[in-house]
Order: C-alpha cells, then sequence, then structure tokens
C-alpha cells in the first residue's frame, strides 16, 4: 500500500452516485409496496452498501483500513430509475472516494439481485464520484510570496557538513509552487540570526525559514534570537508541528521552535535534522498558507 504516514490527518468527505435502471413501472410499484419477494429492496440494499463500506479495504488491495465516522445511503425513484447516494466521512490521513464508490456499487448490486426474480432487463447503470472534501488539496491558498530559507549551523557554515535539511524544506517549498529567492548558511549565533531576520524583514520577505537551531544544546539559540524580536507570536504553529512530530518521534518534544510575525514576515524555526524539517514542512504547509490570504483580508 501507499505510504501516507507523512500526511495529516483530517476530516474527509466522499460522495459517491450509482443508478439502477428497471423495465417497467410494475417494478417500480413492486418495490414501492414492498412486494418483492426477497425482501425490503432499499432496506436490505442499504444494509448491504454499509457492509461494503466498511469492508472496502478487505476486498480492495491497496486501500488502506480506516474509520468511518459516517456513512449514509440514500434512494430516489425517477420513473424507471433508482438513484442511489452514498456519503462516507472520517477523520483520517487518506480520502473515502473508493469506500463510497465500493458502498454505491454494492448497494446497486444487491438491488439488482434482489429484482431480477421479477425483472430479466434490470441495468446498473454509472458509479461514478461525485465530490470529495478534505486532504492538502483543499487547503492550497494560491499565494505569491517572497519566501527565504536560512540554515543555522556552526558545522554546516564551516563547512565540515553538508546541509541537507535546507535543501530538504527547499525542495517542499517547489510542491506549492514556491521558491527560495535567498537561501544562505549562517553561524548558529544570536547576532547573526537577529541581524540576517531583520535584513530580510526590511528587504520586503514575505516569509522565512530558519532551520538549526532549535535543540536543547547551549549552542542552539535561534529561538532565543528570533523571540524578542516577533511583534504577534503564533505559538498554533509550533504547537502544530511538534504534535506531528510526537506522532512520529518521541523526541520531537523537545524543540524549541517559535513562529511568529515581524511587521508583515512570517518567520518560523524548525529542526535542524532532515527527517525534522521535513516532517515541520509536512505538518505546517499548506495550510499555513492561509495566514497571508487572512493578513491580506485584515489589511483591507
Amino acid at each position: 500500500m501507499v505510504n501516507i504516514t507523512h500526511k495529516n490527518t483530517s476530516l474527509r468527505k466522499a460522495i459517491a452516485t450509482a443508478v439502477v435502471s428497471v423495465s417497467k413501472q410494475e417494478t417500480i410499484d413492486a418495490i414501492q409496496n414492498k412486494q418483492i419477494p426477497k425482501g425490503d429492496v432499499f432496506e436490505f440494499s442499504r444494509a448491504a452498501g454499509l457492509f461494503a463500506i466498511k469492508k472496502t479495504s478487505d476486498v480492495i488491495p491497496d486501500c488502506h483500513p480506516l474509520p468511518v465516522e459516517y456513512a449514509a445511503i440514500r434512494h430516489t425513484i425517477d420513473g424507471l430509475h433508482i438513484l442511489i447516494e452514498v456519503e462516507v466521512h472520517t477523520i483520517y490521513r487518506t480520502g473515502v472516494e473508493v469506500e463510497a464508490m465500493h458502498g454505491a456499487a454494492i448497494t446497486a448490486l444487491t438491488i439488482y439481485d434482489m429484482l431480477k426474480p421479477v425483472d430479466k432487463n434490470v441495468e446498473i447503470g454509472s458509479i461514478k464520484l461525485e465530490s470529495k472534501k478534505g486532504g492538502k488539496s483543499d487547503f492550497k491558498d494560491q499565494v505569491s510570496l517572497r519566501c527565504a530559507v536560512i540554515v543555522c549551523s556552526d558545522s554546516v557554515a564551516a563547512g565540515s557538513k553538508q546541509d541537507k535539511a535546507g535543501q530538504a524544506i527547499i525542495e517542499k517549498l517547489g510542491q506549492y509552487n514556491l521558491a527560495a529567492e535567498h537561501y544562505e548558511i549562517i553561524a548558529d549565533e544570536f547576532v547573526m540570526i537577529q541581524e540576517k531576520v531583520s535584513q530580510l524583514v526590511n528587504e520586503g520577505f514575505n516569509l522565512v525559514l530558519f532551520t538549526g537551531g532549535t535543540g536543547l544544546s547551549p549552542r542552539d539559540v535561534t529561538p532565543e534570537a528570533i523571540s524578542p524580536l516577533l511583534d504577534r507570536e503564533i505559538p498554533g504553529i509550533m504547537e502544530a508541528a511538534r504534535s506531528y512530530g510526537q506522532q512520529r518521534m518521541p523526541y520531537a518534544m523537545l524543540s524549541r521552535g517559535v513562529a511568529g510575525f515581524i511587521q508583515d514576515t512570517l518567520v518560523i524555526t524548525m529542526p535542524g535534522s532532515t527527517r525534522g524539517a521535513e516532517e515541520t514542512m509536512d505538518a505546517l504547509f499548506p495550510y499555513v498558507l492561509h495566514i497571508f490570504r487572512v493578513a491580506k483580508g485584515m489589511q483591507h
């Protein structure tokens, strides 16, 4: 199965439909009057569809088992057509499109099975996904930002180590059509960090991402350097990052990262490890980009 461990848990919804067509009005009348020999067509097919939704991962190999938080199956009669609508919700890392479509398919097949003794020309029509919500695709705010990535590391600045965390951040930014207009490696020094962030704010950068200097070593001073410069701290950003990281690495709680605005520039500090930087990006993006839309709206 596809690896989804990097994804955020969020509310996801899907609606799928299917159509069952019969050949005569007598069949529809028998359904409505509950005169089909095998039983109540709508109730039996609804039960079958609910079972199918919950069992999707058992029959489709690449589907992940997931918690079904809500499922509804609705039938509507339109002439000689039975319209089936299946709605599924979950709070998980992957969507429920296939679950909804599987539910629609089995609901339709159950109706076919129940009607075939009385109507030899029953047909199952289109089974399709009508809508889906949730996941990163719903949270992609298209914004144009001037971005900077600053690596705070004595060893990388001295040339004894190669930067991987900063490059990982740049690559992640590219996934959201953002480019690092400024990329620089500096020593993890209090004054140098403050001078650099002040320079980038004055140059009009919208988003400045620092990687490194958020650990417990006495040499890690990035949070201490940036915190007093913040006009508006946004604790929720780091809370989200630590919560996400904690589910994957118990040491994530030790990160001392900070985030907030300095004038109109959003500054976020990230761990210096490549994995930590990648996980922080996965935790925050693209959701954090919405802050620029909100800030722009407040200015107007």
